[in-house]
């Protein structure tokens, strides 16, 4: 049976840089359990199956080309954009925003790349479906690797609504 692919060793690190890098952002953790040593795994799953919704994207440029890449989304953004691993993560995360609100998102995540980090986002985004819903009160931040730079942002929320 294949591994499912949110407890890669790819992603277990990207979780690792998406924990600390939000420790740092905001000076609290991600989540309420603090595990160190060998819990990657267990930390992996306890992300994956959070009750809020958590996104993360690559480091490239917001106006350039596609723009970045989603390289993380747990099972609550899954469910909200109605897309499996495969579909969602690799997408131009652009994409998670009807068309009409790209330029106030790409403003958010330009706020966040500037401070390092951004509260209190408030958005629409809409699922493979064609449905429109709201996200409130989210976290942004950037994504720093082991030397220090800067690699990727990821979201995080636990209020949303559909329209």
């Amino acid at each position: 049976m294949a591994e499912a692919p949110w407890l890669s060793l790819e992603t277990q690190g990207l979780v690792t840089l998406l924990l600390r890098s939000h420790q740092r952002a905001f000076g609290q953790p991600l989540l309420a359990c603090d595990r160190s040593g060998n819990a990657r795994r267990l930390i992996c799953q306890e992300l994956f199956a959070a009750d809020m919704a958590v996104l993360a994207h690559d480091g490239a440029a917001l106006d350039a080309g596609e723009g970045p890449r989603l390289t993380y989304a747990n099972a609550n953004a899954l469910r909200l954009w109605q897309r499996p691993w495969s579909a969602m993560v690799g997408m131009p995360s652009r994409r998670t925003a009807p068309e009409s609100e790209r330029r106030e998102r790409a403003q958010a995540l330009n706020t966040a790349q500037q401070r390092d980090a951004f509260r209190g986002y408030r958005g629409i985004r809409i699922d493979r479906n064609g449905r429109r819903f709201v996200i409130n009160n989210a976290r942004i931040w950037t994504l720093w690797d082991g030397d220090g730079r800067a690699c990727g942002q990821a979201a995080a929320f636990a209020d949303w609504w559909l329209l």
